[in-house]
């Protein structure tokens, strides 16, 4: 199976792209975020004319996700167990089963600044997810929990950590409740197949070249539970996919994160 994670940051000023890339690298499951769609207005016949089932969970905003698959789609559930309010107020959260796997779609709030009421409910929708997966599912099932973390788990997650200072995605607060998450079981399986190295990075700014430069951020991860994470054979992410393609649409500021697991 393989499975992708991306934040395509609009899905109807991407959608060229995703084809293309869907076309090109055959993911079995996508987990998209940032889609910026209404439910109504997700283009669902686009993904079955490429022969793959899809939900979508989203209000026309900044937010919205996805999962679309080749390999089965049932048990949708679109936001939290029980219709739980979401701690931030939007559409962030998607989860189905796939090919025998529990796979969640999740966008992170972003926190903005340090310190504020966004920052506070990045924090509490963080221990809202811990607490999802707890009520939803078992370690020792196949699950995966993949998307826009809006965390660097680590500082070489950053290109240089002195320029984030006092900013959000690397303070300790963010990290302690990434770890709360995983500590449900689950493992980075892109920092397990890439151990010692710095990144790779998911995320470039748009601004300054930082692409080009090097500038960069890894916070888009796949989650694994101990049983998939076993069955890892690669883990990468697909920079070519950040770069500008001809006279196409801007890419999006984050590239695919792919993952490869054996039967």
């Amino acid at each position: 199976m393989r499975l992708v994670t991306w934040n395509v940051n609009s899905l109807k000023a991407r959608l060229p792209r995703v084809e293309g890339w869907i076309a090109e690298h055959a993911p079995d499951v996508m987990l998209l975020q940032e889609t910026k769609c209404a439910d109504a207005a997700f283009p669902a016949a686009a993904f079955t004319a490429l022969g793959y089932e899809s939900a979508h969970y989203g209000d026309g905003r900044w937010n919205g996700v996805a999962i679309v698959s080749r390999v089965g789609l049932g048990g949708v559930r679109a936001g939290f167990e029980d219709a739980a309010p979401d701690v931030a107020g939007e559409c962030r959260i998607l989860s189905a089963d796939c090919g025998g796997v529990r796979v969640y779609s999740v966008y992170v709030p972003n926190g903005r600044e340090v310190g504020s009421e966004f920052y506070a409910a990045k924090l509490s929708w963080l221990g809202q997810l811990r607490r999802e997966l707890d009520a939803t599912c078992e370690p020792s099932a196949a699950v995966a929990v993949g998307g826009d973390f809006n965390v660097a788990p680590e500082d070489r997650d950053v290109w240089d950590i002195g320029a984030f200072a006092g900013l959000t995605h690397v303070t300790e607060p963010e990290r302690a409740a990434l770890r709360e998450v995983m500590g449900f079981g689950l493992t980075d399986v892109v920092r397990l197949l890439h151990p010692a190295e710095a990144g790779p990075f998911s995320w470039w700014d748009y601004r300054g070249g930082a692409f080009h430069k090097g500038e960069g951020m890894r916070i888009d991860l796949v989650l694994a539970s101990a049983p998939l994470a076993a069955r890892v054979e690669a883990a990468f992410v697909d920079r070519e996919a950040r770069k500008g393609q001809g006279t196409e649409r801007q890419p999006s500021d984050h590239a695919p994160v792919v993952v490869d697991l054996s039967p």
